[in-house]
């Protein structure tokens, strides 16, 4: 699929490794550490970016998601020991992503 996928400060960076056939960037690594979600998911989408991989599980609540070019992928939560053993899902959700769309992945 070859998508662009920024990660927001609370997504694991090793998660990176597993999304091989993806472009992963980090806000951090593009100084965007310290914009507000809304912010960050604007300049997001004009930098081309195509999948929003987030922890913050309150996204859906203070943003208007539906008018978004770019797909929110939430991961429910930031425990990496925990996002490793559902690598698959993650992987689903981002290989699966819609403009606009918006998926939680559960996260045991």
């Amino acid at each position: 699929m070859n998508a662009r996928v920024l990660f927001d400060q609370g997504t694991p960076a090793p998660l990176r490794h597993s999304l091989a056939e993806h472009l992963v960037e980090t806000a951090f690594e593009r100084g965007w550490a310290n914009l507000t979600n809304g912010e960050l998911i604007s300049l997001s989408e004009e930098a081309g970016f195509a999948v929003f991989v987030t922890t913050d599980r309150n996204l859906k609540y203070q943003q208007n998601l539906a008018a978004r070019s770019l797909s929110i992928v939430v991961l429910r939560s930031t425990s990496w020991p925990r996002i490793q053993r559902a690598i698959p899902a993650v992987l689903a959700a981002i290989n699966g992503a819609i403009p606009g769309g918006y998926i939680e992945v559960a996260i045991d």
